[in-house]
């Protein structure tokens, strides 16, 4: 292959690339006041797509931030790393349920337990377990054999919990539509409508939500937070 020849797949290559970009930038929804951002499903991972019931936030102790979402009705968690809200990378979408076994069906995180698990319940069956992230990008599931109220638990050092005999009682999340707004100018302007949101979570360093809805998961930046959270990192980092 002469070199005429890898220079014209090389630049052809380079075209594509800046094309691809292009539009994936196109795609996201941009504010008028260059502030708000949002990225539907079809922005992030193809993952990111399938509709769930629950999700949670979670930093490790290095300062990355991951978002986990319950799938096909329990059946698969997919986790996300969100460290960097205009990258957003899929780091393992996983079964919960093995060869020969069936998932326990749908459930939702109810809230963290220590700084390295979140407990979980299960909808049908009302037993409760917990999602062990001492390896964040390796999360394991692990069930409660007792009948036991972890949501109302207190913490007995870093270790040990104190809680009630009495089950979990669980209230179900109603279902709402979203609109992200821009009231930046003379007259507020719709960006976007979410649909069918049953949960939602705010990353407060980074200024970024994301909402769970019936057309996968949505992600709404504020990037004057971003821009903040990233020189405080630099800064630090610099010391």
């Amino acid at each position: 292959m002469n070199n005429n020849i890898k220079s014209a797949l090389a630049l052809g290559l380079v075209v594509t690339a800046a094309v691809l970009a292009t539009s994936s930038a196109e795609a996201e929804i941009h504010s008028k006041s260059k502030e708000l951002v949002v990225m539907e499903a079809r922005d992030l991972p193809e993952q990111a797509q399938t509709p769930g019931n629950s999700l949670f936030l979670h930093s490790d102790n290095g300062g990355d931030f991951y978002l986990y979402v319950e799938q096909q009705q329990g059946a698969r968690l997919s986790v996300f790393d969100v460290t960097d809200p205009a990258r957003i990378k899929l780091v393992v979408s996983m079964p919960l349920a093995g060869p020969g076994t069936t998932a326990l069906g749908a459930f939702d995180f109810v809230r963290p337990v220590g700084y390295s698990a979140e407990l979980v319940y299960f909808r049908d069956s009302q037993k409760e377990g917990m999602l062990d992230l001492h390896k964040a990008k390796k999360p394991v599931l692990r069930m409660i054999s007792a009948e036991t109220d972890f949501d109302m638990s207190e913490p007995l050092g870093e270790s040990g919990f104190l809680v009630t005999t009495q089950a979990h009682r669980y209230t179900p999340a109603v279902a709402r539509n979203y609109q992200v707004m821009d009231v930046a100018g003379s007259i507020p302007t719709q960006l976007a409508t979410v649909k069918d949101v049953k949960h939602r979570v705010t990353n407060d360093y980074t200024g970024t939500t994301f909402l769970l809805g019936s057309d996968g998961l949505t992600v709404v930046r504020r990037l004057s937070v971003e821009n903040d959270y990233k020189e405080r990192q630099y800064q630090t980092e610099g010391n």
